[in-house]
């Protein structure tokens, strides 16, 4: 069975480590869902006003 899947492997390209890189990448970025119900908004309307005012704004 090993055997089987190193050759499928080299046909489609994707190595071992390439896999490993793959499931590494998912454990760390995938975990967090993007909100993006906080996107619906605009981003002026999401700033609060007094963040504004100490710029000089």
């Amino acid at each position: 069975m090993n055997t089987i899947q190193k050759w499928f492997e080299q046909v489609a390209g994707v190595t071992r480590d390439e896999r490993a890189r793959w499931a590494l990448a998912q454990q760390v970025y995938g975990a967090r869902g993007l909100d993006v119900a906080a996107l619906q908004k605009p981003a002026c309307w999401r700033r609060k006003a007094s963040a504004c005012r100490a710029e000089g704004r």
